[in-house]
């Protein structure tokens, strides 16, 4: 495959694990809210609403290779704070939910890894970066 190939199917492997993430957490914010508010977290309609809106509105800017850089750097630091917060030593009275909470933060950690990749990268020349409509458009 071709680096823009490539580059698109990152994209979209992405955004398919961010824009329904988004969805569901806007679809039930009352259940999104609940979870917030189990761990602990100020405001937690404040954060559901904008953890929500986030992932939905990142998620699409990453499908769509607008703004790709930013838009990825700033879902790395996303990953990294969400995995702390939503997982790190959670489950301990429980070894099979600790490991699956272990799991989760090393999977969290592993995505933000790859949005750094995205941010040195760029979108590729199938985006809307690579079309010359964002700021530093990559179209190499």
């Amino acid at each position: 495959m071709t680096r823009n190939a490539l580059l698109m199917v990152s994209r979209l492997l992405f955004a398919v694990l961010f824009v329904p993430s988004g969805f569901q957490a806007l679809a039930n914010i009352a259940g999104t809210t609940n979870y917030f508010a189990g761990l602990g977290l100020p405001l937690p309609g404040l954060a559901a609403w904008g953890t929500g809106l986030f992932e939905l509105i990142a998620g699409f800017l990453i499908l769509i290779g607008f703004q790709t850089r930013i838009v990825a750097l700033l879902l790395a630091a996303f990953c990294v704070v969400a995995g702390f917060i939503g997982h790190y030593g959670q489950g301990a009275d429980d070894a099979t939910l600790a490991f699956l909470h272990q799991q989760m933060l090393m999977k969290d950690i592993a995505t933000a890894g790859g949005f750094l990749a995205l941010a040195m990268a760029g979108a590729g020349a199938w985006s809307a970066d690579g079309r010359g409509f964002a700021i530093g458009a990559d179209v190499t």
